[in-house]
């Protein structure tokens, strides 16, 4: 009887630890509870351009919903849950999809809270048929945009080199990014719009920031006010810039290490290799950019000037980079582009962790 027991025992205890085991892996936390450094939050977007985060409610919730471009021309809604909503907020008919252009660039105005103001930029066709690049501003409201309004019109655009990032700096000013237009002459043109950084009242009042850019696609500020930037370079030399006001930045007559007087030379390069850098945010002392063609999440730390990168080749091509409320880091494939090679659940919106990469 008693060895009896004794095998019954041992029995319970294995189909105990069979039943364990054939749970599914997702079902299982991890021994400290903690979460994980990756999160998909979103899937089967179509070339998810920029993310904005709106302010969270002020009776509280459980977190900040989002806004995501699809370059098509889609303005999409991933609300306070975490669900991307099936149906656009917005859907730009005059925005051109066309190369590297189409609906790129958004953000939110500092008083959102009160004038529900967000600016987009887009490529489209001109009176003439020739592509351009506009900034406008439209109202959110009951997960909707609507009232169009140009705040920068006939940025020079071309199938390539679009630029189109905006955000608003600490200083309450639009910062807006344009590319060369596949015409480098126009980066050293002060009087053309392409090839620069340009800084623009709220309401459309245009002024140039910094020249001699080829195709900047990232733009943050550290915690001490300065402005950073990331540009794609000629088949390799991309950039990372430091932005001086009224700065030239060398392009088409200087690149990576080359020099000249009175023309900035980029803080980081890539040498002969390729990033492609797309958005770029700070964070703790970093700055994060995603890689295109170099299909990494790169962070460079400005004290120690080192360069690393993470998820090499795991996620494809990579083009936004922002920092969410949570201080956690959102980032968005871009393998629908035409340059990519898509998976079923592409393209996707990932949430990672930075203290644990």
């Amino acid at each position: 009887m008693k060895n009896l027991i004794i095998i019954l025992g041992i029995i319970i205890i294995l189909v105990g630890f069979w039943e364990w085991k054939s749970k599914p892996e997702q079902n299982i936390l991890p021994s400290d509870n903690k979460t994980p450094s990756i999160t998909v939050i979103a899937e089967n977007l179509d070339t998810p351009w920029a993310l904005v985060f709106l302010p969270a409610s002020p009776a509280g919730g459980p977190g900040s919903s989002m806004l995501v471009t699809e370059r098509p021309g889609r303005v999409r809604l991933v609300d306070n849950n975490g669900n991307l909503q099936s149906e656009p907020v917005a859907t730009l008919s005059s925005a051109k999809e066309i190369g590297e252009g189409g609906l790129l660039g958004i953000t939110i105005h500092p008083n959102f809270r009160t004038n529900n103001y967000v600016y987009l930029y887009y490529t489209y066709s001109g009176d003439e048929g020739n592509t351009l690049n506009r900034v406008v501003r439209m109202t959110y409201q009951d997960r909707h945009l609507k009232d169009e309004q140009i705040i920068v019109d006939k940025i020079p655009g071309a199938s390539n080199h679009n630029g189109g990032r905006i955000k608003f700096g600490p200083d309450g000013f639009l910062y807006i990014t344009t590319g060369d237009a596949q015409n480098p002459s126009r980066s050293q043109d002060k009087n053309s719009l392409a090839g620069k950084i340009l800084k623009v009242t709220d309401d459309g009042k245009v002024g140039v920031y910094s020249y001699g850019h080829r195709n900047p696609q990232g733009i943050t500020w550290d915690d001490l006010g300065n402005l950073w930037e990331t540009e794609h370079g000629q088949t390799a030399a991309d950039e990372v810039n430091l932005i001086q006001p009224a700065g030239n930045y060398g392009w088409p007559v200087i690149q990576g290490d080359q020099s000249q007087e009175d023309m900035v030379s980029p803080i980081l390069h890539s040498g002969s290799n390729t990033w492609a850098p797309a958005g770029l945010t700070y964070y703790n002392g970093s700055l994060f950019f995603g890689g295109l063609r170099g299909q990494a999440f790169f962070e460079y730390n400005i004290e120690s000037k080192k360069l690393t990168e993470h998820f090499k080749g795991e996620f494809g091509r990579i083009r936004e980079v922002i920092l969410g409320p949570d201080n956690l880091l959102y980032i968005t494939t871009s393998n629908k582009d035409s340059r990519g090679n898509p998976i079923a659940s592409d393209d996707r919106i990932i949430k990672i962790d930075p203290q644990k990469i």
